[in-house]
């Protein structure tokens, strides 16, 4: 098991250099940098542009910039934010690492939420086949993946305000605490608070997820209630509750599994990118966003190869938790 870490490890090596090139290819050849939106400023002449744009190095070829840019991050700098001035880092992650903490909670939030409640309902939907309670579970999840995003979003705020009116009780529904509680130590006040902003942005964020979850795994339960060792354990007299748990749900929970990487960054890039802008959530994805807009390049930069560790880490896990579940792959990973 040692050397098979090892010999993942010394993968992510090469194909985070891959992924580093096609990154920074992408961002170069976008129209435009980050000085372009100076160029009908009236106040702003074309010999300062120039030599603003030689200070940040915009004035150099494709390879020489790249090259600058490669031999500073293996040093642990990924450059300076052109908008902010400060560490492309700290631009993307806040003061004190302030919004990736704010998106690993939501995240982790996300995360609990999307499987504690699609794990019994596919339960539950695989073994009630066709039942009324199947078909209003199928009709949730087709609703889950269905519905963007953005709408839900938009959806679930209008409701907060405008039928339930919860601004009337002093209860506000943006951001991930009250103005009061940010930049202090964390208390019984602050946690509370936090519970209450945050469970619309992990509804927004784990619907389409938990949705996605629940059909596969009922999917799964039912094609393994169909394999000959589970048609043998019933002819051995085992219960239904001893061969749904011990015998069809370890093998059914492998595909779950294997997404479980793909979870992590959908927890803390894709969806929640949407729930950030539309509730005012000052995390790590949002502050990504807006630096795609300024053009910011070392912050772009910064941000894609963060979510590309993070995609690595998260196949990594889900790879040692399908090991660990099922002895098939253990006992491969064993012989290589």
């Amino acid at each position: 098991m040692i050397t098979y870490i090892i010999q993942r490890l010394l993968y992510m090596i090469p194909l985070m250099l891959v992924i580093s090139i096609l990154c920074f290819g992408l961002i170069l050849i976008m129209p435009g940098d980050f000085l372009t939106q100076h160029q009908f400023d009236p106040d702003i002449d074309r010999a300062m542009l120039e030599r603003e744009a030689e200070r940040l190095g915009l004035d150099r070829p494709v390879h020489v910039q790249y090259w600058r840019w490669l031999s500073n991050a293996v040093r642990g700098d990924f450059g300076t934010s052109f908008a902010t001035g400060r560490p492309a880092f700290e631009t993307l992650f806040g003061p004190g690492m302030e919004r990736l903490g704010w998106t690993v909670r939501v995240a982790v939030m996300t995360i609990l939420f999307t499987w504690l409640v699609s794990l019994p309902l596919g339960i539950y939907s695989a073994t009630h086949q066709y039942k009324p309670g199947d078909h209003l579970l199928t009709g949730f999840a087709f609703f889950g993946m269905a519905i963007p995003n953005f709408f839900f979003a938009l959806l679930l705020l209008w409701i907060l305000v405008v039928p339930l009116n919860v601004g009337a009780f002093g209860l506000g529904i943006t951001g991930v605490v009250a103005p009061e509680y940010l930049g202090q130590p964390w208390t019984w006040g602050k946690f509370v608070s936090f519970l209450w902003h945050v469970w619309p942005a992990v509804l927004v964020i784990g619907t389409a997820g938990m949705a996605g979850l629940l059909r596969i795994l009922r999917g799964q339960i039912l094609d393994t209630m169909r394999e000959q060792y589970v048609l043998t354990a019933r002819s051995k007299g085992l219960t239904e509750r001893v061969v749904l748990y011990k015998h069809v749900l370890r093998n059914a929970v492998n595909p779950l599994i294997s997404i479980l990487g793909m979870g992590l960054l959908q927890a803390l890039v894709t969806g929640e990118l949407i729930a950030a802008i539309v509730l005012r959530l000052p995390t790590v994805s949002r502050a990504f966003w807006e630096a795609l807009q300024r053009e910011d390049m070392h912050t772009v930069m910064a941000g894609l190869m963060f979510f590309t560790i993070l995609l690595l880490i998260g196949n990594l896990i889900a790879d040692f938790a399908l090991a660990w579940v099922d002895p098939r792959v253990r006992s491969t990973v064993a012989h290589n």
